[in-house]
Order: C-alpha cells, then sequence, then structure tokens
C-alpha cells in the first residue's frame, strides 16, 4: 500500500450522522432566534468542532449561545443517533479489509469521544475502534480547519504525516489534511468535489476507497 496510515474522519464518513446532526443543529439554532436552514448549518458547521458555532453565531449577531447549547444538542444529537443512525454504505466492508490485510487505520474527528462513541456503538462499528485509534479535536487546542487533530493522531499511530492519508467530506476537514501536509480522498456522496478543494483525488462510494489506497 502507498500509505502506513489510513485516517477516516467520522461524521459522514463511517457514520451516516451528518444529515441528522445538521438538520437537529439548524432546528435548535433557529429555536434559539438564530434563523439557520438546513443547507446553512452544511456549508458553515459541517466538520467543524462546536466551538467553531459558538464563535460564528457571536461573530455574526453579537449574541452567545446559552451555557448549556452543547450539553441540549449533544443529548437530542445522541437520542436520535439511538432511533436512526446507520454506517455509511460501504464502510463495514472498508474496514473488514483493512483490518484483513493488517493495515493501521484511525478516527480523527471533530466530534467529541463520546459523539464518536455513541455513534459506533449504535452502529457497530465500535469492534474496529479500540480507544488507542480514536482521536478527536477534545484533544488537541484546535479543531479542524487547523491540521493540529490530523498531525496528532499521526504522532499517537507512529507514522510520519507524509506517509498518511485521511478521508475526509468536509472542506474544513480536507483543508486541516492538506495543512498537515497529507494526501486527502475527498468523498463526494454528500459534498461536491468542487467544494473539497485540495482534495487529491475524489470518490463518490465507499466501496471505491480501497482500490485508492493502493
Amino acid at each position: 500500500m502507498r500509505y502506513d496510515l489510513v485516517i477516516f474522519d467520522n461524521d459522514g464518513v463511517l457514520v451516516d450522522s451528518e444529515p441528522i446532526s445538521n438538520k437537529l443543529l439548524a432546528g435548535y439554532l433557529t429555536e434559539l432566534g438564530h434563523p439557520t436552514s438546513y443547507e446553512d448549518s452544511l456549508r458553515d458547521y459541517m466538520g467543524s468542532a462546536m466551538h467553531r458555532v459558538h464563535d460564528l453565531v457571536e461573530e455574526r449577531t453579537g449574541r452567545r449561545l446559552p451555557a448549556d447549547f452543547d450539553d441540549v444538542f449533544h443529548g437530542r444529537v445522541f437520542a436520535a443517533f439511538e432511533r436512526e443512525l446507520e454506517p455509511v454504505p460501504g464502510a463495514v466492508a472498508v474496514l473488514e479489509k483493512l483490518a484483513a490485510d493488517g493495515v493501521p487505520y484511525c478516527v480523527a474527528s471533530s466530534g467529541s469521544h463520546e459523539r464518536i462513541r455513541v455513534g459506533h456503538r449504535t452502529t457497530g462499528l465500535d469492534r474496529w475502534f479500540e480507544d488507542s485509534r480514536i482521536f478527536s479535536s477534545q484533544d488537541v487546542g484546535r479543531g479542524k480547519p487547523a491540521p493540529d487533530l490530523f498531525l496528532y493522531a499521526a504522532e499517537r499511530m507512529g507514522v510520519a504525516p507524509a506517509r498518511c492519508v485521511v478521508v475526509e467530506d468536509s472542506p474544513l476537514g480536507v483543508q486541516a489534511a492538506v495543512a498537515a501536509g497529507m494526501d486527502v480522498l475527498g468523498f463526494t456522496a454528500m459534498t461536491p468535489a468542487e467544494r473539497l478543494v485540495g482534495a487529491t483525488r475524489f470518490f463518490s462510494d465507499m466501496g471505491e476507497l480501497a482500490d485508492l489506497l493502493v
């Protein structure tokens, strides 16, 4: 294989959570007096850590979100995950192949550790991700588009950045991977290729991924 480590984004790449969480985020922001459509949420917040939501709302309106915003939002998201969340089609087969071939892999997500684990447990993906393979923006000072999270994951996994490839579906994630000096495979199932500027290559079906890694 041309890479020594495959780093997966989580939301939208491994678990099909982006439609769920962005609908809930748009609805909650609107409820709080910050009118936001589903499309607005995808454009502004997809792939980002929660601090970006707080920062953008305050920057645009001069008002801070409630202190319990994250807790209320995550409570709604986790409840919806339990009812609706599924793995991204083809993700299980990719993980099975990587594990069978002995290819090192991990997940590096803007989501919290709790969010990652709830999603994996609900979808059954937890069997492929012990704690040593899970990295969150909580582990670093700055989330995507800063490169910190991907660099941290590579360091912890013992692989040089130039030998890593990132699988991403958000513009912010692609920017972070490029800034980290890593190749990026842009997953276009939800995000058009033209928005994933900087990606090394693109693919629209997770079944195509294994062939792009060799």
